[in-house]
């Protein structure tokens, strides 16, 4: 599949994918079961086939590390949210969701997250301010999913978790009109 789109046409289908990976929110929001499975599955997917979308664009001997590193973060990732919708299902699992979310996969988010915004800079295959505001973003999701662990919540830590929401909206918006720098990736 990788030779078979343009970079163009990935990039607005990874701009896609980043925005259907926030289905997993409608559970929390609605409590509607079946959206709630159908949601967790599409976000699941959308996260595991996003590091195969970026292979191309991310793939050279420097970055082979990082790039490993990277889909091996969203693949668990997508898996758990995968569990996640499954959960759902189960009624004696249900109540295990957010705990599957909250104290496993956010890890896993935030690791992916943090490898997928390197690799941009590293590739410049999007302007680096973009790189850097989701780095700092996903920087401070940690150091507030962090203080969770230790008790330490407030509306102040919260907020802070918009910077990367806003971020990757602003990517994804950023792939679907623009795509890639065309220098860095080369082609169309």
């Amino acid at each position: 599949m990788s030779n078979m789109i343009s970079n163009r046409q990935r990039a607005a289908l990874v701009g896609v994918l980043i925005i259907a990976a926030y289905a997993m929110l409608t559970y929390t929001i609605t409590q509607d079961k079946v959206m709630g499975v159908v949601s967790d599955l599409i976000a699941g997917f959308a996260v595991i086939a996003i590091p195969f979308l970026m292979l191309p664009i991310f793939k050279s001997n420097e970055n082979k590390t990082l790039n490993f590193s990277y889909m091996a973060a969203r693949i668990i990732e997508g898996l758990l949210m995968l569990i996640g919708g499954i959960f759902i299902l189960l009624p004696s699992l249900e109540s295990y969701r957010s705990t599957l979310y909250e104290h496993v996969q956010v890890y896993f988010f935030i690791a992916g997250a943090l490898l997928f915004y390197i690799l941009l800079y590293r590739t410049r295959a999007v302007p680096r301010f973009i790189s850097v505001w989701g780095s700092l973003a996903t920087i401070a999701l940690l150091v507030v999913t962090v203080l969770g662990l230790f008790g330490i919540k407030s509306l102040i830590l919260d907020f802070l978790v918009l910077p990367l929401i806003l971020n990757e909206l602003f990517l994804a918006i950023w792939l679907m009109v623009k795509g890639f720098n065309k220098d860095a990736v080369g082609g169309v």
